[in-house]
C-alpha cells in the first residue's frame, strides 16, 4: 500500500490552504508550489517548504507537469493533491505520477479517462442502465454529422464541450432547422473548446427546460468500497457556472437521495474509481434524474457536505491515497441541517461579469455562529489576470435551510472588499430573491431573475459619509488646527464621482463637533467614532454604522450601508472637454489575452457585431460593435495581452448600407 509523509500541493489560492491545513492535521509535511505572481501568497507560507515552478500564466507554472515532478524530486514530497482545475482531472497528469514514482490524490488514470471525456462518461451511462438525456455522445465529430444529429435530438439542445466544463464550449440551440446558425454555434463551440481544452469535441444534449442540477458527491477506495454522502444543489448559475451551492438538494427525499446516490456508486465501481468524485444529474420535478458527468476530483463547493456531514473530505482523500479503507459504511453517513455557499469573485456583474484584478487594498472577511470562509487572500492581496476570479468561499450552516439562508446573508453583508468590484452585493440580491428564498430553484431561474437587476447607486447619505470620513482623516493627519476656523466653523465643498457621475458636497464642521454634509439638498449629519485608518464606525444621522475606506489622495473605495463601490475625488479637476465621448471607440475592459479579432480594417460593421474576444480568468469575454459603421483601426492582435483601456477597435459611425 502507498505510504507518504510529505505531500506537495499542485494548486494555489484558497483551495491549498485547504488542503495545507487537511495534511497538517493528519501529521504531513507540505510543499507549497507557485507561480511568480503567487510568490507571497499565504499558501506559500502556510506550508513547510515551497517551490517556484514558473511566471505566472497557468500554462507555463501549474499546468507544467515536468515543473510539478520536478518540484517533488526536489522537495522530497512522495505524493501529490491536485486541489481542483489545472491538472487535477488531467489523467496525463496522474499516469506521469504513477511512472514517477508519485502517488497522485485521485483517481487512477484509467478512471479519469473513463469518466473525464463526457462523451465517453454517456456511453458508459447508458451501458450500465443510468438514465441519460437524449443525444449525441459518438465519436465522428465531422459536421454533417453533427448537423444530422442534432435535427434527431431537436430542440431546444445544449452543444457541450466533451472534454471539459464550467461553461467552456457550451452554447445552446433553439431550432435546429436553422442551419447557418446551428454551423455558426457549433464552429463557436468547437474553437472555444480546443481552445480552452486543447480538445473541439462536442456531444449534443436534449435540454430540459426548468430542471435542477443535482450532483452526488461518492468516495471509492482501493478495497472495492465506495459511499455516497448525499447530494448538493447547484441550480444556481448563471452562463453555466455555480454561483450558490446547498446540501442537501430542496426537496430531495430520502428514498430519491438513496436511487441517486445508487447510480453514482454504480459508474464510480464499474471503472474501478479511486478517491473522491462527483456525479452530476440534471432532476425533474417529478423525480426522474438524468446523468450528466462526472467530476473526477474534489470540488469547488465540497465545504456544503463537509458541513452536513461533519467530516472532512480532504482528510479522506488523503487517507485513501494511503491506502486505507473507508472510514465509513454508507448506513452509518449521517445528514445534519442545511448549508449553502457563496462564490465571492473578484468580478463586475453589472459589467457583463467582467473579471477584475489589481490590488486589494483592505478586505475583512465574516465570522459567526455557522459561518466558514475558505480563502487565500494575503493581508494586502493581488489579483493577478492569469487564474480563476474567485477570491473566497463563504459557507453558512444552520439546522434548517432557511437558518443557513439568513445566516449566509448576514455573513456577506459583513464581507468587505475595498479596492476592486466583486458580486458581493449580486449574491446578496440571489440570495433574497423570491425562488431562492422558496426553494423553487432550476438551471434558469436565477438568469431570469436576475435579467433585470441593477447596479446600486451610491445615495445621497453614502456620498456624506464617504466625504464625511475622508475629512476626518485629512484633519486627523493636519494636527488639531485643521478644523480651526476664527468663527469656529469652516465650509468645504468636494466632488465625488462615482460611476461616472460627479456630486457635489458641501461639508460645515467644527474643531469640536459633527460634520454637516449637504448633497443634492439633503443634509446629513457625521460624527466619526473609531478609526483603524481603513475599518470605521460613524453615527450617520444618529444611526451607528461599521464602514471600510480605502483612501487615496485622488479617490478611493468605499463600503457602508451595504454597498461598496470606487469613487475619485474631482474636486479639483479640470471641466471635461465637450465632444470627447467614445463613439465608436473600443476599449478593453479586462486585462486578458485577446482570443480572436473578428475584423479587419475596412469591414463595414452593425451595432452588436463581434468585434473581438478577449480571455481572462479562464472565460472568453466578447467585445462588440456599439454603433453602426466602419472599422477605421484595429490595435490587437490574436494572443496579445491587453489591460484596461487599452483600445482595440475604432470604428468611424455611420450607416452600413
Amino acid at each position: 500500500m502507498p505510504g507518504f509523509d510529505t505531500l506537495l500541493v499542485a494548486n494555489r489560492g484558497e483551495i491549498a490552504c485547504r488542503v495545507i491545513r487537511g495534511a497538517r492535521a493528519l501529521g504531513l509535511r507540505t510543499v507549497a508550489v507557485h507561480s511568480d505572481a503567487d510568490a507571497d501568497a499565504p499558501h506559500v507560507r502556510q506550508a513547510d517548504a515551497a517551490v517556484r515552478i514558473g511566471p505566472g500564466p497557468a500554462r507555463d507554472s501549474y499546468l507544467s507537469i515536468d515543473a510539478i515532478l520536478a518540484a517533488c524530486r526536489g522537495s522530497g514530497a512522495q505524493a501529490v493533491h491536485p486541489g481542483y482545475g489545472f491538472l487535477s482531472e488531467s489523467a496525463a497528469f496522474a499516469r506521469a505520477c504513477r511512472g514517477a514514482g508519485v502517488t497522485f490524490v485521485g483517481p487512477p488514470p484509467e478512471a479519469i479517462e473513463a469518466l473525464g471525456n463526457k462523451s465517453a462518461a454517456k456511453r458508459l451511462a447508458q451501458r450500465l442502465g443510468v438514465p441519460c438525456l437524449p443525444g449525441y455522445a459518438g465519436d465522428a465529430q465531422d459536421l454533417d454529422t453533427l448537423l444530422g444529429q442534432a435535427a434527431r435530438v431537436g430542440a431546444p439542445m445544449m452543444i457541450k464541450a466533451a472534454a471539459g466544463g464550467g461553461g467552456r464550449g457550451m452554447r445552446r440551440c433553439d431550432d435546429v432547422g436553422d442551419a447557418p446558425a446551428l454551423r455558426a454555434l457549433l464552429r463557436a463551440a468547437h474553437d472555444e473548446a480546443r481552445a480552452a481544452f486543447g480538445d473541439g469535441s462536442l456531444l449534443l444534449e436534449r435540454l430540459l427546460e426548468g430542471a435542477r442540477h443535482v450532483e452526488v458527491q461518492v468516495f471509492a477506495d482501493a478495497h472495492g468500497g465506495c459511499v455516497h454522502l448525499g447530494e448538493r444543489d447547484c441550480s444556481s448559475q448563471r452562463r453555466h457556472q455555480k454561483v450558490l451551492e446547498e446540501a442537501p438538494a430542496p426537496g430531495v427525499s430520502g428514498e430519491l437521495r438513496a436511487r441517486m446516490g445508487a447510480a453514482a456508486v454504480r459508474l464510480a465501481l464499474e471503472v474501478g474509481y479511486v478517491g473522491a468524485g462527483t456525479v452530476e444529474f440534471l432532476l425533474e420535478d417529478d423525480g426522474a434524474f438524468h446523468f450528466l458527468e462526472m467530476n473526477t476530483r474534489l470540488q469547488v463547493e465540497h465545504p456544503v457536505t463537509e458541513a452536513v456531514t461533519g467530516l472532512d473530505l480532504v482528510q479522506w482523500q488523503l487517507r485513501i491515497a494511503r491506502g486505507e479503507p473507508l472510514p465509513l459504511a454508507q448506513h452509518e453517513v449521517r445528514i445534519d441541517g442545511h448549508a449553502i455557499e457563496a462564490r465571492l469573485c473578484a468580478e463586475d456583474p453589472y459589467a457583463d461579469f467582467a473579471p477584475q484584478t489589481g490590488t486589494i487594498a483592505a478586505w475583512r472577511m465574516p465570522s459567526g455562529e455557522g459561518v466558514r470562509v475558505d480563502h487565500g487572500l494575503a493581508p494586502r492581496a493581488s489579483v493577478p489576470p492569469f487564474y480563476d476570479s474567485m477570491l473566497a468561499k463563504v459557507i453558512a450552516h444552520g439546522p434548517d435551510r432557511e437558518t443557513a439562508r439568513t445566516r449566509l446573508l448576514a455573513a456577506l453583508r459583513a464581507t468587505r472588499v475595498a479596492g476592486l468590484a466583486t458580486n458581493r452585493d449580486w449574491l446578496c440580491a440571489a440570495l433574497g430573491a423570491e425562488p431562492f428564498v422558496a426553494g423553487a430553484l432550476s438551471t434558469a431561474w436565477l438568469s431570469r431573475a436576475a435579467a433585470g437587476w441593477t447596479a446600486p447607486r451610491p445615495d445621497a447619505r453614502w456620498l456624506a459619509a464617504a466625504a464625511g470620513l475622508r475629512l476626518a482623516r485629512a484633519a486627523r493627519a493636519h494636527g488639531p488646527l485643521a478644523r480651526f476656523a476664527s468663527t469656529g466653523r469652516r465650509d468645504s465643498v468636494v466632488s465625488l464621482a462615482t460611476d461616472g457621475r460627479s456630486r457635489t458636497i458641501r461639508l460645515a464642521y467644527a474643531h469640536d463637533g459633527p460634520i454637516e454634509a449637504e448633497v443634492d439638498g439633503l443634509r446629513h449629519t457625521i460624527e466619526p467614532l473609531a478609526d483603524d485608518g481603513c475599518e470605521a464606525a460613524l453615527r450617520v444621522d444618529g444611526l451607528r454604522v461599521p464602514v471600510m475606506l480605502a483612501d487615496r489622495p485622488d479617490g478611493g473605495w468605499f463600503d457602508a450601508f451595504g454597498m461598496s463601490a470606487g469613487f475619485d475625488d474631482r474636486t479639483d479637476a479640470p471641466p471635461a472637454a465637450a465632444g470627447t465621448e467614445a463613439g465608436g471607440d473600443v476599449a478593453s475592459r479586462i486585462h486578458g489575452a485577446v482570443a480572436r479579432v473578428a475584423v479587419a480594417l475596412g469591414d463595414r460593421v452593425e451595432r452588436g457585431d463581434l468585434l473581438v474576444t478577449v480571455e481572462a480568468m479562464k472565460m472568453e469575454h466578447r467585445f462588440e460593435a456599439p454603433v453602426a459603421g466602419t472599422v477605421l483601426e484595429v490595435t490587437v492582435a490574436a494572443g496579445q495581452q491587453v489591460a484596461p483601456g487599452r483600445l482595440m477597435v475604432r470604428i468611424a459611425p455611420g450607416a452600413t448600407s
